[in-house]
């Protein structure tokens, strides 16, 4: 048995599936769809995502397309291609029911939450900033609806208070192959039958826009906490001292009470400053200019005192 399907992604989040997914000897990767290589880095140079270097590295046809529903020439190379299956991993564009049908057993789509919970494009950031204790992965039939397809299987992921979003996107990707494969199988043999989701129990997940990366010290301390850890991938945490931009890399909470943004203490543990409720111990940091250090270290070179505030 082989199984042929043609691989939809962007992101890096789906290259250890895609890498797994060419070296099964079960599988035919027959095409790689992607998005255009957007400009990226110092310099805002194109270049091309680790999956598409991949991809031409080991001779899988890429076929690039700003919206592939309305590729009239790329769906038909899509329809001639004989797919079993097609299967979407982040790919960040919506497809038509017309490409959704193509593939002989349907199209999958790997999605990285336990749905209904956390339909949409920010999965991984909003389980974290909720504080959950679990998320995981889920296999379903791809729809036009957003992430309401028939789920096929799941997978859950164990969660601590100190889970980073770089961690938990590695997490992901290391288990989406395994899941990805017994549902391919399964739907190739008849062995799993997607159950419908219940939509009374969806939530969804909004877009992060760049000023969700200040930190408003009047927040719950556990809120600035997981905010810090959720956004730490693209979008660190910031704040302002004296005019300067500091990005929080790590931190934790703490029960002392005091004014929003006001330093508590300063020791070797860190910078404790206040917040709406609670407080919030800087254990890690990025000043403008300079590299990542301890926030006790950042604190004697700046000078930092006990009482001054952050902006």
């Amino acid at each position: 048995m082989t199984i042929k399907l043609v691989f939809f992604a962007t992101p890096d989040i789906a290259l250890s599936c895609f890498e797994k997914l060419h070296q099964d000897k079960d599988i035919e990767i027959l095409s790689f769809v992607t998005q255009p290589s957007r400009p990226s880095g110092r310099g805002n140079k194109i270049l091309p995502s680790k999956l598409e270097v991949f991809a031409l590295e080991n001779n899988i046809e890429v076929i690039k397309s700003e919206k592939i529903s309305k590729d009239a020439e790329n769906v038909e190379k899509l329809k001639s291609c004989g797919a079993d299956f097609f299967v979407t991993f982040a790919f960040g564009q919506i497809i038509s029911q017309e490409i959704i049908d193509i593939p002989k057993f349907g199209t999958i789509n790997v999605h990285a939450s336990l749905l209904p919970k956390y339909r949409g494009a920010n999965p991984i950031r909003q389980a974290l900033l909720d504080g959950e204790e679990k998320t995981g992965v889920t296999t379903m039939m791809t729809c036009l609806e957003m992430d309401e397809g028939d789920i096929c299987l799941q997978e859950e992921i164990p969660l601590t208070g100190d889970t980073t979003s770089i961690e938990l996107t590695n997490k992901i990707s290391d288990c989406a192959y395994g899941l990805l494969k017994k549902t391919l199988e399964g739907l190739y043999n008849k062995s799993i039958m997607p159950i419908k989701q219940d939509g009374t129990l969806a939530t969804y997940t909004k877009k992060t826009k760049k000023e969700d990366k200040i930190i408003n010290w009047e927040d719950d301390a556990e809120y600035i906490k997981n905010k810090v850890r959720a956004l730490i991938d693209n979008f660190t945490c910031q704040t302002t001292y004296k005019g300067k931009i500091v990005k929080l890399i790590k931190c934790s909470t703490c029960t002392d009470c005091g004014e929003g943004g006001k330093i508590l203490n300063i020791d070797k543990k860190g910078i404790l400053v206040g917040c709406g409720k609670n407080s919030v111990l800087i254990e890690t940091v990025k000043p403008e200019g300079k590299g990542e250090m301890t926030a006790y270290a950042w604190s004697l070179g700046a000078r930092i005192e006990k009482g001054e505030k952050f902006e």
